[in-house]
């Protein structure tokens, strides 16, 4: 997952795709415009929610998700608090989505290895 504000804030966009594991095929892309005055941080749930909304909707029970914002990353596992009020709900949903897979890993990844999210998120601007 991934997001993107121009200005931020600014203009906004989410970006998601899921990927089956054992042969790294992508499965759906995702994307989403979210408008104006978005931060980046906004964006990047958005991103995730995204993500783990398609997921369960198609069915998936056990997940692997990467992203390239530690913060984001960092506050759904718990391991940093939730300061910004601006992030509440968005924090707060994606805990409850968390909670509908039987299995749920998120892992921080370098900027290099979260391009094709990236594009996406860009693509949602554009």
């Amino acid at each position: 997952f991934d997001g993107a504000s121009r200005g931020n804030p600014g203009e906004a966009g989410a970006g998601a795709l899921l990927r089956r594991k054992r042969d790294d095929r992508i499965v759906e892309e995702l994307l989403e415009y979210l408008g104006n005055e978005r931060t980046v941080n906004e964006a990047e749930y958005a991103a995730l929610c995204l993500g783990l909304r398609k997921a369960v909707e198609l069915g998936i029970t056990k997940i692997e998700v990467r992203g390239d914002s530690k913060l984001i990353v960092n506050q759904v596992e718990g391991s940093f608090k939730l300061k910004s009020a601006n992030l509440k709900s968005m924090h707060a949903e994606a805990c409850e989505l968390k909670e509908k897979f039987t299995e749920f890993k998120i892992s921080h990844v370098k900027r290099e290895f979260n391009k094709h999210a990236d594009h996406l998120a860009n693509m949602a601007v554009d």
